[in-house]
């Protein structure tokens, strides 16, 4: 089988204004990046919209209607502090949610061994009421409870790796031991979560990293923490947000990381998918602002993706 790769124009038509950070060019640069020959096998798909419904199994159904009712006609808008609203940010932001929904029912179908959503805006820090840190939906979270509500895959695990820590997903699934969310993030920056401490219901496992940290680092996190605790949780599907700013050549961080780390990881997470869910992982583009690095750390992720 092959690798699914889902998106949609509509993502680039998310306009979030002069020299906001995450901007269009980012879709732009890695889907150019995936346009290399050795990228010829991926299976190409239109990313669907998800419906008001399924964001609302994660959102207060009252603020998913209000940011789509804010969306506006011209010019931009702001929902929160450093998250902005264009025209076209409404069709955007249900593709977005929509591709993580096509994507499981693909996978969990056998259509595909794994899948890469490379959608924007970004999702891991909305929280159930409230849009944040570039993020109007919560994607990964949309698609974890779809997999469970359409397909009864009853334990799933989601995996950040951003370096920036999902807020938003742990506030969703700290409370469902039935969930797991573990994540690699610089501590201390924004949002200011992800302490060791917070460990949910026990379903939630932190492994901050300081600034300056590089490689040996974030693989002894993963190696230590993270790996151990997937085995244990036994995932009927594993949801990568798949963020690539802990690069040492980001601008909005000081983590050290290289591509070789994000095709290490990959295959780790793609070899306890195997061992646990029959190989079922999606995987969703979160952060990463510098266009080199992201372009070339996404296509490490998905090379490892397609030699799973």
């Amino acid at each position: 089988m092959t690798t699914l790769l889902y998106t949609h124009p509509a993502c680039l038509d998310h306009d979030t204004g002069p020299g906001h950070p995450e901007c269009s060019d980012r879709l732009r640069a890695v889907i150019g990046a995936l346009e290399a020959e050795e990228f010829a096998l991926l299976e190409r798909r239109l990313a669907p919209r998800a419906t008001l419904e399924q964001i609302a199994a994660v959102h207060d159904r009252r603020y998913v209607e209000a940011v789509l009712e804010a969306i506006p006609d011209e010019g931009l808008v702001l929902l929160d502090g450093d998250t902005t609203a264009s025209p076209g940010s409404g069709e955007a932001a249900l593709r977005a949610a929509g591709a993580l929904v096509a994507a499981i029912d693909a996978v969990v179908a056998g259509e595909g061994s794994n899948a890469f959503c490379a959608v924007r805006p970004p999702g891991h820090h909305a929280e159930i009421d409230q849009a944040m840190g570039f993020c109007l939906f919560n994607n990964v979270a949309i698609g974890a409870e779809h997999a469970r509500r359409a397909h009864g895959l009853d334990r799933v695990a989601v995996i950040d790796f951003d370096v920036h820590h999902g807020n938003g997903t742990q506030h969703m699934f700290e409370r469902d031991p039935r969930l797991f969310y573990a994540s690699t993030h610089q501590w201390p920056l924004y949002p200011g979560t992800g302490a060791t401490e917070e460990r949910g219901c026990g379903n939630i496992v932190n492994a901050p990293l300081p600034p300056g940290a590089g490689s040996a680092e974030f693989r002894e996190a993963m190696m230590a923490r993270v790996f151990p605790a997937l085995d244990r949780f036994q995932p009927d599907l594993v949801v990568i947000s798949a963020g690539f700013d802990a690069h040492a050549a980001d601008p909005l961080a000081m983590l050290e990381l290289v591509e070789a780390d994000y095709a290490w990881v990959t295959n780790a997470l793609a070899e306890l998918a195997a061992v646990h869910c029959q190989g079922r992982l999606v995987s969703a583009l979160e952060g990463g602002y510098n266009l080199t690095a992201l372009s070339r750390s996404a296509a490490a992720h998905v090379r490892s993706l397609m030699r799973a």
